[in-house]
């Protein structure tokens, strides 16, 4: 059954639709649909995942909360109001860092502080407590090629959480990054998420990923994508990610999310046989 908006999220996705035009068949009206009848509430203060086939419209989703892309049909509401332009209230971190490589690691981290007009002093002094509380301190006047992958990682992390946006949009963060810097950076997101208030939507294809983090699994079908389901994810909090797997309730609740996820799977592969 498609879930439907609540209608007290401080997201709501109502009705909408994406169709995009590729620019080979903009002559013949043709467009690819890559969102159909998509509803989904989230509520403030929670961590729910997109999963889903690759193409099925997960960071789609993700850019019209954001005010990057336009529904073709149907609403996107940020705190009750329709986004109808870049949506300047959020943070986006994606899987590039986006780093600056002129500015060093606390110039980077600053930047939307500086951006605002907050003070040299104060935005410095902020810049460091967040840079220490991901393990950085001491490397603030490095510069982006002096920092490894996760280094970077953690710097774009608290370069958006520095200006205390009510929601983080984020489109597979750790993707790019080796198995046990991806399990540590998992805890350091929880550890800085947990008691702060903030919503966070998580884009993934990774199910334990999914699973550790989050509140509510949002699972979307394959293309044109809507959401088949909505799950509550039953580990209690906190969470332990680096024995996620040990937990009582994982097992079963990863088997039924599996086999949800790949009939979407099994079908995208059998639709592009020939």
């Amino acid at each position: 059954m498609t879930p439907t908006p609540s209608g007290d999220g401080i997201i709501e996705v109502s009705d909408v639709f994406k169709a995009f035009v590729t620019r080979g068949d903009r002559r013949n009206g043709r467009a690819f649909l890559a969102l159909h009848d998509v509803n989904l509430s989230i509520a403030r203060g929670r961590f729910v995942a997109f999963v889903g086939p690759s193409g099925c419209g997960k960071s789609t989703l993700l850019n019209m909360i954001a005010g990057l892309v336009r529904p073709t049909e149907g609403a996107v509401r940020y705190k009750g109001v329709p986004v109808s332009g870049v949506n300047t209230d959020v943070g986006y971190i994606t899987q590039d860092d986006n780093l600056f490589p002129w500015r060093t690691l606390r110039e980077n981290v600053e930047m939307a502080l500086e951006f605002r007009g907050v003070p040299v002093d104060r935005r410095r002094d902020l810049a460091l407590r967040y840079i220490g509380m991901v393990g950085l301190s001491g490397f603030d006047n490095h510069y982006p090629h002096e920092l490894s992958g996760g280094m970077r990682k953690r710097t774009a992390l608290v370069r958006t959480l520095i200006y205390e946006p009510d929601v983080i949009l984020m489109d597979e963060p750790f993707g790019p990054l080796d198995a046990q810097t991806r399990v540590i950076l998992q805890d350091e997101l929880l550890k800085l998420w947990d008691g702060s208030g903030k919503t966070i939507v998580f884009v993934t294809h990774d199910l334990v990923e999914a699973i550790a983090l989050s509140d509510e699994i949002a699972l979307f079908s394959r293309a044109p994508g809507t959401i088949k389901q909505v799950y509550q994810v039953p580990l209690e909090r906190p969470r332990d990610v680096f024995h996620i797997h040990a937990h009582p309730n994982f097992p079963e609740f990863y088997n039924r999310l599996w086999q949800d996820l790949k009939e979407e799977i099994t079908a995208v592969e059998l639709e592009a046989s020939p």
